[in-house]
């Protein structure tokens, strides 16, 4: 498909540069293709009324460390030069997949040192296309997740750290209250507006809650360049769902709960692990799947998710779920009644397009 139908004009002042307080009074757009009035303005803290005992809520429990680090290049012969790395992906105990810039001066064989001069040091293993690298760092396992926490910044959206730095409230605001599995270096962000008090109500209407991970990477930032879906390339990311929740998860569709998912990188899981017929089952790796209109769903029947970036690879797979016109129609609504977008931003509801 034309990279161009995915595209729309968002407002400065649409786009969030910090959560509301408390997380659940953000808004929530309910979103039901095919419906005579197909959008619904409500709040995050509806959602219990929207759903009903029996339900499962899919979230992805993954942890983002503060994997932006800003460092000197040194190389034999000429001077250091500031550059900056943002890790997306690790591949062993001592190295990480990055996206460094300024991308073009930086060479195979360059050290890196991070932080204060005594911080953390790597070198550059290999160097791909877009400024992607592999840094092989001089320390590994827990005393490298040591140092990165040390010398690193929350990697804070483009969108938001192009307007301000980073700071302590980000180290809150930017992680979800059932984070655990470290790994990711962008946040989950639909799992954001969740709280213990709203966890309390969804418990009391006999709503189930289930745990995927999936180590969201830098790529999901990344632009489409190409100008259609076909030539785009996903960057992989690694995730996990445990033989547990396949079981309860299949046991759910199989006495007619519905299965919903929270966030798109939840849902991107769950369609990597299943079946053909809809069965999921336990599985493990790195996923770079694109879903983008016409795919076939066949696991989640709901889908909460922030609002997202004009031309990207999330509003083609929102678009896919719940329909182009739909999704473009449901953009244009939020646009004009003032929802705030991206990470720290306003919320949806969208209902599958069966049609």
């Amino acid at each position: 498909m034309r990279v161009d139908l995915f595209d729309f004009d968002l407002p400065e002042e649409n786009i969030a540069l910090r959560p509301v307080t408390p997380r659940e009074a953000a808004r929530l757009l309910v979103v039901r293709p095919g419906a005579d009035v197909p959008y619904e303005d409500r709040t995050v803290g509806d959602l219990p009324s929207l759903l009903r005992a029996g339900d499962a809520l899919v979230f992805n429990d993954t942890r983002v460390i503060p994997a932006q680090l800003e460092g000197v290049r040194h190389r034999e012969g000429a001077g250091g030069q500031k550059v900056s790395a943002t890790l997306h992906m690790r591949i062993a105990g001592d190295r990480w997949k990055a996206f460094a810039k300024p991308g073009k001066r930086i060479k195979r064989g360059d050290r890196i040192t991070f932080g204060a001069a005594e911080g953390l040091s790597a070198i550059v293993e290999e160097k791909g296309e877009s400024g992607e690298v592999t840094l092989h760092f001089d320390a590994s396992g827990p005393e490298l997740d040591r140092a990165i926490a040390t010398v690193g910044h929350i990697p804070l959206p483009p969108y938001i750290a192009s307007k301000r730095a980073d700071d302590e409230a980000d180290r809150k605001d930017y992680q979800t209250i059932y984070a655990r599995q470290e790994g990711a270096v962008a946040a989950p962000t639909a799992g954001l507006h969740f709280t213990d008090a709203l966890f309390a109500r969804l418990d009391g209407l006999g709503v189930e809650r289930h745990f995927v991970t999936l180590h969201v990477g830098a790529g999901t930032f990344l632009p489409v360049k190409a100008d259609d879906t076909t030539d785009h390339v996903m960057h992989e990311e690694i995730g996990y769902v445990s033989e547990d929740t396949a079981a309860a998860l299949n046991a759910v569709r199989a006495r007619g709960g519905r299965i919903v998912s929270i966030g798109t990188t939840s849902l991107r899981l769950l369609e990597s692990a299943a079946e053909e017929d809809g069965t999921i089952r336990p599985w493990s790796g790195a996923t770079g799947i694109f879903i983008t209109p016409g795919y076939r769903f066949r696991t989640a029947d709901m889908l909460m998710t922030n609002f997202h970036l004009p031309k990207s690879t999330l509003f083609m797979l929102v678009s896919a779920f719940s329909g182009l016109e739909t999704m473009r129609g449901a953009y244009a609504h939020a646009i004009e009644t003032g929802y705030r977008f991206y990470s720290y931003g306003d919320s949806s509801l969208l209902f599958r397009d069966h049609r």
